[in-house]
């Protein structure tokens, strides 16, 4: 029997005119509701919000931990079977005539720097410096607290949380989305994706609700990194002198400090937006690229060289060796250890899953628009591999070097005391004696910080207008750009002034996981669809618009 043919159509209302006028007004209004009414209720009353979302990511935390490593764990193995599967690794993420749009280097930097490419200016320090620390290696017994035996557990943890899993993710809402988009000349939304289950039912309010989660998910998910950031951003304005009114006495951002920040980043952020994805973020990516290989190169030669050269390879081996497992276990509690591993999971796994699936349809949304015209083996080897393998490289240099310096005593514990964001300032500090050279050095992470945090919210900025304008591409209206960079900064500020970082935190957990649900079918469905083009093609049928 026949497949049925493919889906080539799925109309989705917009309005004709007025402000709206080629926007989705079920989807833009809905999530403009949520995402205002959040915002309110955070400013309006604190406590309330700060209890029940803390509420809500507990039970979420205790309760789901198990659906998001299984969830993680199959989106790598989807990764691989896409990969090494003959009659879907070959397929074009286009028409038969398409041609990447982008190089190589610029395609490498655009999903490096859009992608979690801020989080390594916090994360690659602060991340191994926690792990060496404690892990579950260590609260088993199996290694011991800052010692020796712990250096590899360190990055072993670190690795699997910004490696493959974490682009697998990514791969999959970007192969979706591209592979429907651009083979089916569907509309660039999420639920375009879902075509191979649902149909043609997609265009009406099941269609709504899947591009609407995918909005508020994605202003929470890049919400997250932009508070990560903006701490760092903070901190980093502090050191090079631009006054004490921008931190508290204990060094964490002062009220002032947030609100100046956020304008000077989202202002930023909406300029480049407005010059689309060609011009402003292309050249951002490049720019922050070359900055992040100069500080990378510093670190590298300046740093622990030979240390950061085993925390790579040896950690990479470690790593892999010790993924399957990694990637399936699920602590249980019941007991002193039981707890504080269940206790550790939550705080880091399961919370990074979630941070990466809330990320997923920014990230992928964004990926499929730069990568048309590549194959399906392409894009795997391209968006997972190499990108894990330059997280890898920072952790490798950049946490090995803290880690070396806290180890020979050189730091005096000035890395382990400093905030997450201050790390690498703390680190690159003690390379460079302080001074004229320490204050230079100071300038260069804050503007990379800056061109990272730009690029990551003016491109989360155009994503969800695409998603808004039922997956149109082309040019949106100045004013709906403004207010989506106007919303995610007050979606930042208003729960970083409430709780800090980790009310955004709690937020993103939970704004997670309706769409880890819509992830998992698109997965499906992208099989369903490799697998049922293979039948379409035996039987002499199209399997592109156009053929």
């Amino acid at each position: 029997m026949a497949p049925r043919p493919i889906i080539s159509e799925l109309p989705i209302k917009v309005a004709d005119r007025g402000f709206y006028r080629g926007f989705s007004l079920d989807v833009t209004l809905s999530s403009k509701i949520v995402i205002g009414l959040l915002v309110i209720w955070a400013v309006a009353f604190p406590d309330q919000a700060a209890s029940v979302l803390g509420g809500l990511n507990a039970f979420i935390l205790a309760n789901f931990a198990t659906w998001y490593v299984g969830v993680m764990a199959a989106f790598v193995i989807v990764c691989i079977v896409l990969a090494l599967w003959p009659a879907a690794g070959r397929l074009k993420l286009g028409l038969p005539e398409d041609e990447p749009e982008f190089s190589n280097f610029s395609w490498f930097s655009m999903m490096f720097g859009a992608g979690i490419g801020v989080g390594m200016l916090t994360w690659a320090v602060a991340e191994p410096i926690y792990h060496f620390n404690n892990n579950p290696d260590v609260i088993q017994g199996l290694a011991t607290s800052k010692g020796d035996d712990n250096v590899l557990n360190a990055f072993k943890w670190s690795y699997l949380h910004w490696g493959f899993s974490a682009w697998s993710s990514y791969a999959i809402a970007g192969l979706a989305l591209a592979f429907f988009s651009y083979r089916r000349s569907l509309p660039l939304t999420i639920r375009s994706s879902l075509t191979p289950i649902f149909g043609k039912s997609l265009s009406g309010p099941l269609g709504h609700f899947i591009d609407a989660v995918a909005v508020i998910a994605t202003i929470l998910g890049v919400a997250q990194t932009l508070g990560f950031g903006v701490n760092q951003f903070v901190d980093g304005l502090s050191r090079i002198g631009i006054g004490d009114w921008i931190t508290k006495a204990d060094g964490s951002p002062s009220t002032l400090g947030v609100i100046v920040a956020i304008i000077v980043i989202m202002g930023a952020s909406t300029l480049s937006a407005l010059s689309g994805v060609g011009k402003g973020i292309k050249w951002l990516s490049n720019l922050n690229m070359g900055l992040s290989i100069f500080l990378l190169g510093f670190l590298m030669l300046f740093g622990s060289t030979w240390f950061g050269t085993v925390a790579m390879f040896a950690g990479i081996w470690d790593y892999l060796i010790n993924l399957p497992a990694m990637a399936v276990t699920v602590f249980s509690g019941g007991s002193e250890t039981g707890d504080a591993l269940v206790g550790w999971q939550g705080g880091w796994t399961v919370f990074y899953w979630a941070w990466w699936v809330a990320f997923a349809p920014f990230v992928g949304l964004f990926l499929a628009r730069i990568s048309r015209g590549r194959t399906i083996r392409e894009f795997v080897l391209g968006a997972v591999i190499v990108p894990a393998l330059m997280c890898f490289v920072w952790f490798a240099w950049a946490g090995g070097t803290a880690i070396d310096l806290e180890l020979t005593g050189q730091a005096g514990g000035q890395i382990f005391e400093a905030t997450d964001g201050g790390k690498i300032f703390a680190v690159t500090d003690i390379l460079l004696g302080g001074g004229v050279l320490s204050w230079l050095m100071a300038v260069i992470i804050v503007v990379l910080l800056m061109t990272y945090l730009v690029t990551s919210a003016d491109s989360a900025v155009l994503i969800v207008n695409t998603i808004n304008a039922a997956g149109d591409e082309g040019p949106k209206a100045r004013p709906h750009i403004i207010f989506w960079g106007v919303a995610l900064g007050s979606v930042v500020a208003a729960l970083l002034l409430i709780g800090g970082i980790g009310a955004i935190q709690t937020a993103m957990v939970i704004g997670a996981l309706p769409f880890s649900v819509v992830m998992v079918l698109m997965s499906i469905s992208l099989v369903k669809a490799i697998y049922l083009d293979g039948k379409r093609e035996a039987a002499g049928m199209p399997t592109t618009a156009d053929s």
